[in-house]
């Protein structure tokens, strides 16, 4: 778990992206595919884990005069 931790959100995304290709490949073995598939659910928690934290983060922001306000992102039209 300390590892999981540790792993940045970019180094989860790519390792999760190298699992996702290599099942697409469909030439994995059962028992390989299934542990590709655990391992592959781990990361996404961890990178949903990531997300949220930034999230809460971010639902407030200090505007120029020093006070908290929601933070919204503004589209373009």
């Amino acid at each position: 778990m300390a590892e999981e931790k540790k792993q940045s959100f970019e180094e989860a995304m790519q390792q999760l992206e190298e699992i996702v290709s290599k099942l697409e490949q469909g030439d994995v073995p059962l028992e390989q595919a299934i542990g590709y598939y655990q391992e592959g659910m781990k990361l996404s928690k961890i990178c949903g884990d990531k997300l949220e934290q930034v999230e809460k983060q971010m639902v407030e922001i200090v505007n120029n005069a020093g006070e908290t306000e929601p933070f919204t992102v503004q589209e373009e039209d």
